[in-house]
């Protein structure tokens, strides 16, 4: 028996072209898997080793295109051959930037496929790898050159040098803090205090205690006075992260800080002047929690002197490649002693997802993705979930007649049309079998 080389998927809606590319490729000893779908051809791919994949572009429901970026991502270093009736010049171009090796128009001859499949097989060289662009903010740590970006940065501008009340709002994990800091160390204020204070993080019965500070005596465990946040923060900024958390009894206390510029501790009767510029933070609608009644509205204006949207990162895609280069670079020292390279492929993945977790989210990917490389990051080093998914459309509901009806058909195309051999398989005898396909 003939010693048989590379697996190959061949896909094509159109079953004639199908099996006659099999019997050529099978005649090249290649050994071949058949599907007539882009969603068969995804089952194959995980469940075998393929090596190369032949596929059509004009496919119904899920094009050819689809499959192709699907096994740019998840099959990085398989190559592709595209067979096709006729190929446009978009179509070109969008093939090249998905991998593919080569592709042949319908019709064409056994020499020129099996010169088609040599090529795919030999020529499946890695791609140019680059480094993502360097720029840098002169915020240091807040990265970005985006529009969406440069409205913040400058409402940081207009902010750091006084001490007006500032809101920043935005999802999680969009540098929230950062921004805050921003405010702070880039102006006149910079040598005083920066004190961070999770206001979700403290259980709500001590936050009080631990923002204004306590007399002895105050309550139970209260052996000696203590100096709360604010008064560490004297002078300078106090930053309270997820203020949309505070009780009602801290919001009142807040309120009286903002107005009278002047705190009282727990258990003390007289208030201590306070000099301090207060940036609060949430990601939860504040106007919201004020018509539900669990936020005061006279705090939410006193905080919002001056608001500050931090922009999702699928806001601001162009500053990706910049905190990716960031992030490259920071965790690339730490763990690895160098600078590692992206390719393009991985890089052009990272620009397309949304990022629902935002700069924290991509922060934790490029970590991983650090760990998991040695020279460069690939696609391969960048989690499934990122990748692009193919959403099949849903079968419709036919009845239970019809169902039998394609699977015997199913049966009778695997068998070659041999009525004996399917009735065979699906136990039942010719007539009935010519009974149920007449129905």
């Amino acid at each position: 028996m003939a010693y048989k080389k590379e697996n190959i998927l061949i896909v094509d809606d159109d079953i004639h072209i199908l099996e006659l590319l099999q019997r050529q490729l099978e005649a090249l000893n290649y050994y071949t898997f058949k599907a007539v779908s882009v969603k068969e051809a995804v089952t194959i791919l995980k469940g075998n080793t393929i090596d190369l994949l032949v596929t059509d572009l004009q496919m119904p429901e899920v094009d050819g295109f689809q499959l192709i970026q699907y096994v740019s991502e998840h099959y990085s270093k398989m190559p592709v051959l595209v067979v096709s009736g006729y190929i446009s010049a978009k179509g070109a171009l969008e093939m090249g930037k998905s991998g593919v090796v080569d592709y042949l128009v319908k019709p064409f001859t056994k020499e020129e496929l099996k010169n088609a499949i040599d090529k795919s097989l030999v020529n499946n060289t890695s791609k140019k790898e680059v480094k993502t662009s360097k720029s840098v903010s002169k915020f240091d740590e807040l990265i970005g050159e985006s529009e969406a970006f440069n409205v913040v940065k400058d409402i940081i501008e207009r902010v750091k040098d006084i001490k007006a009340t500032v809101l920043i709002q935005g999802e999680s994990g969009t540098g929230k803090e950062l921004i805050a800091r921003a405010i702070h160390y880039n102006g006149k204020y910079a040598r005083a205090p920066f004190i961070a204070v999770n206001c979700g993080a403290i259980p709500e019965n001590l936050l009080e205690a631990e923002l204004f500070g306590y007399e002895k005596g105050a309550f139970t465990g209260a052996n000696e006075s203590r100096n709360g946040f604010f008064q560490a923060a004297n002078g300078g900024t106090i930053f309270l992260d997820e203020i949309g958390n505070a009780s009602a009894k801290v919001q009142n206390s807040l309120l009286r800080v903002l107005q009278e510029k002047e705190i009282i501790k727990v258990g003390a009767q007289k208030a201590q002047p306070i000099d301090i510029r207060v940036v609060a933070a949430t990601n939860s609608n504040l106007l919201e929690l004020v018509t539900q009644d669990k936020f005061r509205q006279d705090l939410f204006y006193r905080l919002a002197v001056v608001e500050i949207k931090a922009p999702p990162l699928r806001n601001r895609k162009t500053d990706i490649p910049l905190l990716v280069d960031k992030f490259v670079m920071k965790y690339g020292l730490e763990y690895k002693d160098r600078f590692l390279k992206v390719s393009p492929e991985a890089l052009d993945l990272l620009l397309r997802y949304s990022w629902p977790g935002n700069i924290r989210e991509l922060e934790n990917c490029i970590q991983r993705a650090v760990i998991m490389s040695d020279k460069s990051i690939e696609l391969s080093h960048i989690p499934d979930a990122l990748k692009y998914q193919i959403d099949f459309p849903e079968e419709a509901l036919v009845s239970l007649a019809e169902m039998e009806k394609k699977y015997i058909k199913k049966v009778l195309d695997t068998v070659g049309n041999n009525k004996t051999k399917a009735a065979e398989i699906l136990g039942i005898d010719r007539k009935t079998l010519r009974n149920k396909m007449s129905d």
